[in-house]
């Protein structure tokens, strides 16, 4: 009995071995949705997308970049880190959020338009009171910024 299980043990070590000593471990990439379902191809580098900005005053692309935060209270509005810069993103229409937790560091896809935006002092300073700033950081805002912004319609963000 015991020598039947020891072959029949052995058998499926050998059937579940790698014989070619490769190291074939896969990883699955969850994605979440929110808003308009899209998918995670025909990604534009977001250098690409600011020149196309600066030139036509608008682009219609998809870019993909890591979140930095989203707003702690409903999240209306995530900021992604895209090479040397921050990208401000809101949802088209107020239609959809974004986790307001736990997603700060992964990969977001958005779809959508970029274009050259004036963040006046007063919503600078909701994005901060949002964000969970202190008081003193909130009253330190006293310029607009001139920012190149983004309404996605779509967002995927990987786990």
């Amino acid at each position: 009995m015991k020598k039947t299980l020891f072959i029949i043990g052995l058998g499926a070590f050998v059937a579940c071995s790698n014989p070619s000593g490769e190291n074939k471990e896969t990883s699955t990439i969850v994605e979440n949705f929110y808003g308009e379902k899209i998918d995670n191809t025909n990604i534009t580098d977001y250098s690409s997308v600011k020149k196309e900005v600066e030139n036509n005053g608008t682009s219609t692309t998809k870019i993909q970049g890591e979140i930095l935060s989203t707003c702690a209270k409903k999240g209306c509005w995530m900021e992604l880190n895209v090479g040397d810069d921050t990208l401000m993103v809101r949802f088209k229409d107020y239609g959809f959020f974004v986790p307001k937790e736990g997603v700060e560091g992964k990969t977001a896809i958005i779809n959508g338009e970029a274009f050259f935006d004036t963040l006046s002092v007063e919503l600078l300073q909701h994005y901060a009171e949002d964000a969970g700033k202190s008081s003193e950081e909130i009253l330190s805002i006293n310029e607009p910024e001139y920012v190149v912004a983004f309404t996605a319609d779509g967002v995927i963000i990987q786990d």
